[in-house]
């Protein structure tokens, strides 16, 4: 007997033979869409058949740039099933940003919510002889030539069942890109093996403990890192899925929360729904588990969660590692001690760890000597995407992650800093040396270092510090930059500083900056 191929179909066939009575929730402009897993297959198969129709075939890119919704979970079953690989574009980026990877990814369709099309359009950044299909809800208009809308492309579509081929573990089945310290963001291809054992993962006991029992509300986004993992695992194990739609509001998220029994979202989404909570009373008495990741999870936001009663834990993760790595489930002895609470976690089962340091030894497990944190493990990829700062990072059978953490004698692991200058606000990573790059081409601005500073609300936020040469006003450089990043993007302060402190080597130095905030 040949060895059984870990596969993502292996997923949806027992959640398709076991579970056709569970149902999938999506908010939608017309309010509720609730069916069942039963119905959900037939829709993927229709739209296996237009995915062939479009001319889509194994091993071929299939962008998707949609929010959380049905037809969103439809498109990770489908284009992973006949052998496609799942493209799922951040689009918070700019509009150049995703025509740039989407032109690397060599996406062969795209598929776009309706909201965020107008800009794409506008601005160029859907490549013309790509198929494009919209994802559109009720009162929205297509407004780009050409394009297809998902629904009529379903029902046109043939109503058999759709034959799929058999698929090799090793095979890629999705891919993201990451942000990188050089500003341009890194590709990365996961294959079915690494999916599929990432998701068995997320079902023990030390980890997420995610089973038919849950209703899982995945507010991660689903262009984010596979929404760490979530639509995929929650179908294998028959979970209830609730989906917050478009632009999920805190009153959208906390009242699915009142349904759910797990959910993850970084934490600046807990803390407007914590305040709500707070606001109008409300109590969740079916949640046994709530996830913040994404950032660093403060104390008092800890503290309002044990307030309200909700158990809210902290787990770490990267692009790289598909990307669940720690996660702080409290361990008995843990259970009342905050500081603990507050670090990354706990190595998931899987993985191996190491913290080196710079000499290339191991880190003593003190709590308080750092070094940098090595991986390895089967859903860790094997690099990026034609791209050589594989070299760097990829080397000696791990992957140097550039998160500078401590480790104590249980294991507990703790950030504590990181090599590389990107910045995460609100669990969104920014370029610092694209920001600078930026400043540093307008006319009068001569030199410019962005670091991160502190923020009670978003974990981190950019500053610039400027020289001038011209008579240039603050003001005037946000507006600047605003034309070519995302808002959130921006630096909230600029300082116009008369010169840089500069390093040994001439580079920017931005440990004495910060030392200087």
């Amino acid at each position: 007997m040949r060895d059984h191929e870990l596969t993502l179909s292996t997923l949806y066939r027992r959640a398709r033979s076991e579970f056709g009575d569970r149902e999938i929730v999506s908010i939608g402009a017309g309010g509720r869409h609730t069916y069942s897993f039963e119905e959900f297959f037939g829709r993927v198969d229709r739209l296996a058949w237009a995915l062939a129709g479009l001319g889509v075939k194994r091993g071929d890119r299939v962008g998707t740039i949609a929010w959380n919704h049905h037809r969103h979970l439809e498109l990770y079953v489908a284009v992973t099933s006949v052998g496609a690989v799942l493209h799922t574009v951040n689009l918070r980026m700019a509009p150049h940003q995703v025509l740039d990877v989407v032109t690397r990814g060599g996406d062969v369709a795209l598929f776009v919510d309706a909201d965020v099309l107008g800009p794409l359009v506008d601005e160029g950044a859907l490549p013309p002889d790509v198929p494009l299909v919209v994802l559109r809800e009720d009162g929205d208009v297509i407004e780009a030539p050409g394009a297809v809308d998902y629904e009529s492309l379903l029902a046109a579509s043939s109503d058999e069942p759709y034959s799929y081929p058999e698929l090799s573990e090793s095979d890629p089945a999705a891919m993201a890109f990451s942000s990188a310290t050089t500003g341009r963001p890194k590709g990365v291809v996961y294959s079915h093996r690494g999916l599929y054992l990432h998701s068995m993962m997320l079902g023990l006991a030390d980890t997420w403990a995610l089973s038919e029992a849950d209703a899982v509300l995945p507010v991660v986004p689903m262009f984010h890192v596979n929404a760490w993992g979530l639509p995929f695992a929650a179908l294998w194990f028959g979970s209830t899925i609730l989906l917050p739609g478009r632009r999920p509001t805190a009153e959208t998220v906390a009242s699915l929360l009142e349904e759910a029994t797990f959910a993850a979202a970084v934490p600046t989404v807990w803390m407007d729904v914590l305040a709500r909570a707070r606001e109008h009373a409300m109590r969740f008495p079916r949640l046994r588990l709530v996830v913040s990741g994404g950032a660093a999870l403060n104390a008092s936001l800890l503290a309002e969660a044990d307030e309200l009663g909700v158990p809210l834990i902290h787990s770490y993760g990267m692009t790289e590692a598909s990307p669940v790595v720690l996660v702080n489930a409290p361990r008995s002895a843990d259970a009342t001690n905050v500081q603990k609470r507050v670090r990354q976690g706990y190595l998931v089962p899987g993985l191996e760890a190491r913290v080196e340091l710079s000499d290339g030894g191991a880190a003593p497990r003190d709590g308080v000597t750092a070094g940098e944190l090595l991986l390895r493990g089967p859903w860790i990829v094997d690099g990026y995407v034609d791209d050589l700062r594989t070299e760097e990072v990829f080397r000696g059978g791990w992957y140097h992650t550039g998160d500078m953490v401590t480790i104590d004698a249980q294991g507990s692991l703790k950030v504590v800093d990181r090599q590389a200058d990107l910045i995460k606000s609100g669990g969104e990573w920014i370029s610092s040396i694209d920001l600078e790059s930026a400043l540093m081409e307008h006319p009068d601005v001569s030199m410019a270092a962005v670091i991160a500073v502190p923020d009670p609300r978003w974990q981190e936020r950019p500053k610039a510090f400027v020289v001038a040469t011209g008579q240039v006003t603050p003001e005037e450089l946000r507006g600047w930059l605003e034309e070519r990043f995302p808002r959130f993007w921006v630096p909230d302060a600029i300082d116009l500083v008369p010169e840089l402190p500069l390093t040994a080597v001439g580079k920017f130095d931005k440990r004495a900056l910060r030392g200087s905030e």
